[in-house]
């Protein structure tokens, strides 16, 4: 989202003083949701140190933590190490896939560019390298990736292992971009593989959640660098709703925050352009987020009022554009901490499900604050995606990091699967083997080679056990 609006928001902090001397008993309440969540002991009993992922609800006490700097360091930890062994990269996902009482691996000893070809685009990566890493590292020879995701804080391996995407027409999630990778197993091997070289393995373990083995290099299609015009403009919710299919069609890149108990939402697109730069300023989600929250705070219990005030400033709002290299604007610096659900529908059942998630919280989750996120991902072939042969449009909804977040399950998950969801591997979803199996057409293949490859299933942490084998 943008400064602008930001600065819109806070401008009605006057009038949002003035109300609340007449809103009782709400600073108390405030006060307790805003207390950071416990504390977890730095190590437990055995002296085993705390590993969180970047939401805090997720964490555990390795009993033995790696970083090998090879890939035969890499296999003798896959072979010997203490299991369950989990990969991590950023610690990104919210979901309980990284937590292990055995091992936990991180590839930040192997990173970088491999190799490139400048005549057809072509990189290959090893597989720890963080996509905030890689953007500069693909420019330096003429290149970048065809999309990004919104956060780039990922490694690669973590991005395409849990199907991260961006928003764009015909344009895929980061594993769509994978041409070809090597794999190291729990039995020893290390396996190259892509769309006729081992291709089963190649399908089935490009979104594999860390459950087939560790992916240690990449081979990426990418495109030319190119320069791109982002605009961040505010526009009536109704209004986006019944123009997204017209949206998706006139942007390369295009999604749309709808911005709950408002009438509008912060739509951003990116298109190719020749315009001269016009670089990003310093991202301003901090103040924005806690405008809106601000305004939930004093007038949570007069939604009318919270809508009037939000509205009469958002309407003020001009758009806002900048110009620089793609790799620098699609992705964003989101500071604020939140937990995160996200599911992908068929495209043509995702405004209805959007609608119908928005008016569940509003009518019975006055707390929430955070926008919703609304975008589109091309069709693949990968088993395991959620945009296994559909084109789809996501649906994402958030909550702050230290308030609760169980209207995910209670009344937004029920829509999404309804309307034929697929839920994102990294984030929250309640879904076990057994939902999983009616939902991907090429499961059981999947599940069959992940056996293959990890017999005595040392990557399988409780969760994923869930996942593949219990649920």
């Amino acid at each position: 989202m943008n400064k602008v609006t930001r600065r819109a928001l806070l401008a009605s902090g006057g009038v949002i003083g003035a109300g609340a001397l007449g809103v009782g008993g709400l600073a108390g309440r405030n006060w307790l949701r805003d207390r950071e969540p416990p504390v977890l002991p730095a190590a437990d009993a055995n002296g085993r140190l705390l590993w969180t992922n970047w939401s805090g609800i997720a964490h555990s006490y390795p009993q033995k933590r790696a970083a090998p700097r090879s890939e035969d360091e890499l296999l003798d930890i896959l072979t010997k190490a203490p299991a369950p062994i989990r990969p991590v990269g950023s610690g990104h996902s919210f979901t309980a896939i990284v937590p292990t009482e055995g091992t936990l691996l991180t590839l930040d000893g192997m990173t970088g560019l491999v190799d490139h070809d400048a005549a057809t685009n072509r990189a290959t990566v090893r597989a720890g390298t963080r996509l905030v890493d890689l953007g500069p590292a693909l420019a330096a020879i003429g290149q970048e990736m065809d999309n990004l995701p919104d956060i780039n804080k990922q490694s690669v391996a973590g991005a395409m292992s849990t199907g991260t995407h961006g928003t764009g027409r015909g344009i895929p999630a980061v594993h769509g971009s994978v041409i070809a990778m090597r794999l190291a197993t729990p039995s020893g091997e290390v396996i190259d593989c892509d769309a006729t070289t081992r291709p089963e393995i190649f399908n089935a373990a490009r979104v594999g959640v860390g459950a087939f083995g560790v992916v240690t290099q990449v081979t990426l299609q990418n495109q030319p660098l190119r320069r791109v015009l982002k605009r961040t403009e505010i526009r009536p919710t109704d209004e986006v709703i019944e123009d997204w299919p017209a949206l998706r069609q006139r942007h390369r890149n295009v999604e749309f925050f709808p911005l709950p108990f408002t009438s509008y939402s912060v739509v951003v697109s990116h298109d190719v352009t020749d315009r001269p730069l016009k670089p990003r300023g310093p991202d301003t989600d901090v103040e924005l987020m806690m405008g809106i929250k601000k305004l939930r705070d004093w007038f949570e219990f007069a939604p009318s009022l919270r809508r009037k005030y939000a509205d009469e400033e958002l309407a003020k709002v001009p758009p806002e554009d900048m110009v620089d290299e793609g790799w620098k604007l699609l992705s964003n610096e989101r500071p604020v901490r939140f937990n995160e659900m996200e599911y992908h529908l068929p495209i043509e059942t995702q405004m209805t499900a959007l609608r119908e998630v928005l008016a569940a919280i509003e009518a019975h989750r006055r707390d929430v604050f955070f926008p919703l996120e609304a975008r589109v991902i091309a069709a693949d072939d990968a088993w395991l995606s959620p945009f296994y042969q559909r084109e789809s449009g996501s649906v994402a909804v958030h909550a702050y990091y230290r308030e609760d977040y169980d209207f995910f399950f209670s009344i937004v998950e029920p829509i999404f699967r309804r309307h034929g969801g697929r839920p994102h591997w990294g984030k929250l979803h309640s879904l076990k083997a057994r939902d999983l199996a009616q939902i991907y057409p090429r499961w059981r293949d999947a599940n069959e080679v992940r056996r293959e490859l990890d017999p005595q299933g040392r990557m399988l942490n409780p969760f994923l056990k869930g996942l593949f084998i219990d649920g």
